[in-house]
């Protein structure tokens, strides 16, 4: 009854997130809440479980990674223009936008938060274990994947400030050995999520399903292809994605 009642208000609120964008015209309000959304689920899974040490880490980590990326995006995207991926939907879908937005972003989104999230509601209702090295050394790989993400960000953010970069690409720093820097670290965070609801139990290998999701969708889906869709054409761009890496970070070639 647990996970019903935890899944229903997660429902609930990626609902209430369609209804602003909706009012809004603007459905940039989902990239927010996102991250907020796994903040809830992990919040509310905790308060109705028996509080684990582990759930209590894993919360506490989703909380300061899904309060920070919903931080983040939302300075960057509130009072700014809808994002072109949802423009161009506008566009393609007309008058049943709205109906398709819903079914095909907000319920999809809300199934992917559901999945991913898992592993923190099922260790938060079930879990009894005392922490040991897979808590320690997934909370080592939650917080590398973290600073990555970061600092990534942060450089991005330092680029885009300066007078002269605009059009121009970020090719510097993390850049310089990933196209993704970003990408790269979230995936890094949840694989330490995933060591992490392990607590030596070896019964639990299944929630692996979890990082190996959340890796695919970024490489593969909603991540890289649909960001670098947007710079196909461009010398400089061609030139970039020669010289480093598409995802994992290796030293920039030449």
């Amino acid at each position: 009854m647990n996970y019903v009642l935890v899944y229903l208000i997660l429902l609930g609120g990626f609902a209430l997130v369609f209804l602003i964008g909706k009012s809004k015209k603007k459905h940039d309000f989902i990239d927010i809440f996102w991250g907020l959304g796994f903040v809830i689920a992990a919040v509310v899974s905790f308060l109705l479980g028996s509080k684990p040490i582990s759930g209590l880490l894993m919360t506490l980590l989703v909380i300061l990674w899904g309060g920070r990326l919903s931080y983040y995006l939302g300075k960057r995207n509130i009072g700014k223009p809808e994002d072109f991926r949802y423009m161009a939907m506008r566009e393609k879908w007309k008058k049943r936008f709205e109906l398709v937005m819903f079914l095909r972003m907000y319920l999809l989104q809300f199934a992917l938060n559901a999945i991913i999230g898992f592993p923190i509601v099922y260790v938060n209702l079930q879990d009894a274990n005392s922490p040991n090295l897979f808590t320690w050394l997934g909370l080592l790989v939650w917080i590398a994947g973290f600073a990555f993400e970061v600092i990534g960000d942060e450089q991005l953010r330092r680029f885009k400030t300066k007078p002269d970069s605009k059009g121009k690409l970020m090719t510097t720093g993390l850049w310089a050995w990933t196209r993704h820097p970003n990408y790269f670290g979230e995936a890094v965070m949840w694989w330490g999520i995933f060591l992490i609801s392990l607590t030596g139990d070896f019964g639990r290998v299944w929630l692996i399903f979890s990082p190996l999701l959340i890796t695919y969708l970024l490489v593969n889906v909603s991540g890289v292809p649909m960001l670098e869709k947007k710079y196909e054409g461009r010398k400089d761009w061609e030139a970039y994605t020669k010289k480093t890496s598409k995802f994992f970070p290796v030293p920039p070639k030449g």
